[in-house]
């Protein structure tokens, strides 16, 4: 393992033992390099003030950047950015082809939050068929969901 390897894995080890600025010190400058891992991460503690003050649209540019190299977390969390506005303007329609590729890439939970939408018919037409996919695609029984 390389010294950049070292300072990913010692920069997650800090963001899941909660250590958010000592997370901050060792992954925003590989971050600022283009890694997509330490930039969810960072965006996530930008997002919601860990160790850092809080910079939701920051945050929100940062997940952007970490999406745009098909992370699957970080499509995910843009998605349900998009879908309720936070540091980002409302767009469902984003939020629903985010959350998508998000699902494509092995996420479930993804899925999950798709069939929500449709179950629901947050900022979309209510389409109880097109929840039920989602729900199955998550792994789920439609039927837990969208029966009556």
């Amino acid at each position: 393992m390389d010294n950049e390897e070292m300072q990913l894995v010692s920069g997650i080890a800090a963001f899941e033992a909660k250590e958010f600025r000592r997370a901050w010190q060792m992954l925003e400058p590989m971050s600022d390099a283009g890694s997509a891992d330490a930039q969810y991460r960072c965006a996530i503690m930008l997002q919601n003030g860990l160790g850092v003050i809080a910079q939701p649209a920051k945050a929100a540019a940062l997940m952007q950047k970490a999406a745009d190299q098909e992370l699957g977390l970080a499509q995910h969390s843009l998605g349900v950015n998009y879908l309720f506005g936070e540091g980002v303007e409302q767009n469902t329609d984003e939020a629903v082809r985010l959350l998508e590729l998000a699902g494509a890439s092995g996420l479930a939970g993804a899925w999950s939050t798709l069939g929500m939408i449709f179950m629901e018919g947050q900022g979309v037409e209510k389409d109880i068929p097109r929840a039920r996919e989602y729900y199955r695609a998550a792994g789920f029984d439609p039927d837990e969901f969208t029966s009556a």
